[in-house]
């Protein structure tokens, strides 16, 4: 499999493709697939404790925050898939996608 579809799929299921292709022989050698998967995974990890965190804070905060949590959430959701699609094409299409904080992070993993 070339290097920029194995990125790509790294980001497929989030960080349990990215934990396969962590583990998986030939591409855990390679450090462009190795800085993709730990990307995903830091950034699957990212997603889930904001959107997390959101609903505790909202949560609090009664029926006024449950309806401001329904919209809220919606749209932390699409700023996430757009996020999660744009990182896939680009990957896909053999450009390099650092994501602020979380990529510098996955480069010290995957040693860049």
């Amino acid at each position: 499999m070339a290097d920029n579809v194995a990125s790509a799929l790294c980001y497929a299921l989030g960080f349990i493709t990215g934990i396969i292709f962590l583990v998986m022989a030939p591409y855990n050698q390679n450090r462009l697939v190795k800085f993709h998967a730990f990307q995903s995974i830091f950034f699957s990890v990212a997603a889930f404790i904001i959107r997390f965190g959101l609903g505790i804070v909202f949560g609090m905060m009664g029926f006024f925050g449950l309806t401001s949590l329904l919209m809220l959430m919606a749209l932390v959701g699409l700023c996430f898939f757009i996020i999660w699609l744009y990182v896939i094409i680009s990957t896909y299409q053999g450009k390099m996608v650092v994501l602020p904080i979380i990529g510098q992070l996955a480069r010290q993993q995957a040693g860049l």
